[in-house]
């Protein structure tokens, strides 16, 4: 019998693109920040330091890793610890975008339709965001707004009528450029007071589009950003620069589009498959979004190394500030009071419960969809607890932290190993035992 999945391999962060980006080029960036960086991308950020400092140990050994081994045969390999950083670390952020899909599905969003709003603003109104980052959350704050006076419109005014919403707030655009929107999870429809379920399949862009306008120029003039003055120029463009998409939907139980649609709004801001550096180089080159797998390396846009480094240091949010946000029937509040009323409506015991029924468990549920393991099957499609040798499962055995200890192992393991290491992923199949 043979096992058909592919064979997880620890991966080399060094290998990467980015990584050789910043570990060449961070210092200098950081040197030449204020003389020519400072002007288009603000003052500079300290917490910048510790985040790019993580990354750059991220995935390897010498700053410890896991023990991991075969419960019927000798095969052993190690796994390093992540820095979990947000807006830099490409494998960090899939590892984050799957947890974040999981717990949509299994304690957020109801078995409703879906649909992926997209809110967009002018360029002119960028720098705004970026030198007042704050901001971010009252942007995601009126696009939530928009969506919920549209439908409650539609619904008739129905007495508390609420849509569910997620939103999560992108700052990236095309080649990392600061770009900020919002990406937005939204139900098809509303509850009411009473929780009866109004569909609303449809909602107009282009009311979506001015209401989002007038809120956003709002905010800024709340602000003391925008004169009056220059809210009249802006609304008498023909081309507002501000764009509504609603136009991505999934469907009711479609588990597999509903983890792949929150990945794409949680992905990081630079895509490993389209980038190409060579240190030592003074450009990196990015392919054309969606052209990656057919399109040579030579061919994509070519960006000053130094400038791409900067863009992708702007990236890096402050840190307690929320990317993710809950509004409406998703709010903490609403499923808050969901839990309660279902725990009330629960058995009293597991004697009073149906034969087939299953008692959820919270904390044990969030704690397995945190899990490593769980977290690189969902990322990589891979099993890491399954022995490339034998193909029976693997278990953790042991944490390694302790520098002196680390550097024994390792020594070892470059004492053994005479070859050089196999690529991250296999796709060869396993036979099992018999």
């Amino acid at each position: 019998m043979e096992i058909t999945c592919r064979v997880y391999r620890p991966r080399d962060p060094r290998k990467t693109p980015l990584y050789g980006l910043l570990d060449s080029l961070y210092r200098r960036v950081k040197g030449a920040w204020e003389e020519r960086f400072e002007r288009s991308y603000g003052f500079w950020r300290g917490l910048v330091d510790e985040v790019v400092r993580s990354y750059l140990a991220c995935g390897l050994w010498q700053g410890g890793f896991a023990r991991v081994r075969c419960r019927r045969c000798p095969e052993e390999y190690l796994v390093a610890f992540s820095c979990k950083r947000r807006g830099v670390c490409p494998s960090c952020g899939a590892k984050r975008a799957a947890e974040l899909a999981a717990f949509l599905q299994d304690e957020v969003v109801e078995q409703v339709g879906h649909a992926q709003w997209v809110f967009t603003i002018p360029k002119m109104l960028r720098i705004y965001f970026l030198h007042h980052r704050e901001l971010l959350g009252a942007l995601s704050l009126a696009a939530y707004q928009t969506v919920k006076e549209l439908m409650a419109a539609a619904a008739v005014e129905e007495k508390g009528f609420r849509p569910g919403m997620v939103s999560v707030v992108q700052t990236f655009g095309e080649g990392a450029k600061f770009h900020p929107h919002v990406h937005a999870l939204c139900s098809r429809g509303g509850w009411t007071a009473s929780g009866e379920w109004i569909p609303l399949p449809y909602v107009d862009e282009g009311a979506a589009e001015k209401l989002f306008r007038h809120k956003v120029l709002a905010l800024l003039r709340r602000r003391g950003l925008l004169s009056q003055e220059r809210i009249e120029m802006l609304n008498s463009w023909r081309r507002s620069g501000f764009s509504v998409h609603n136009r991505v939907f999934v469907h009711p139980r479609d588990g597999r589009e509903f983890e792949a649609l929150v990945r794409y709004m949680m992905r990081p801001p630079v895509s490993l498959a389209r980038l190409h550096f060579t240190p030592g180089s003074h450009e990196v080159v990015y392919v054309p979004k969606g052209g990656h797998d057919d399109i040579e390396p030579t061919e994509g846009e070519r960006i000053d190394a130094m400038e791409f480094a900067a863009r992708v240091l702007v990236q890096i949010p402050d840190p307690r500030r929320h990317l993710v946000r809950y509004y409406g029937a998703y709010s903490n509040a609403s499923r808050g009071k969901r839990k309660r009323a279902a725990a009330s409506a629960e058995p009293s015991s597991p004697d009073q419960a149906p034969e087939d029924a299953v008692i959820p468990d919270g904390p044990y549920r969030t704690a397995l969809r945190r899990r490593w393991a769980e977290l690189i099957r969902r990322v990589y499609e891979v099993d890491p607890l399954i022995c490339p040798r034998c193909g029976s499962e693997m278990h953790v055995i042991g944490f390694i932290t302790q520098p002196a200890l680390i550097d024994r192992i390792l020594d070892h393991l470059r004492r053994r190993d005479k070859f050089p290491r196999p690529p991250p992923l296999s796709s060869q199949p396993l036979a099992t035992p018999a």
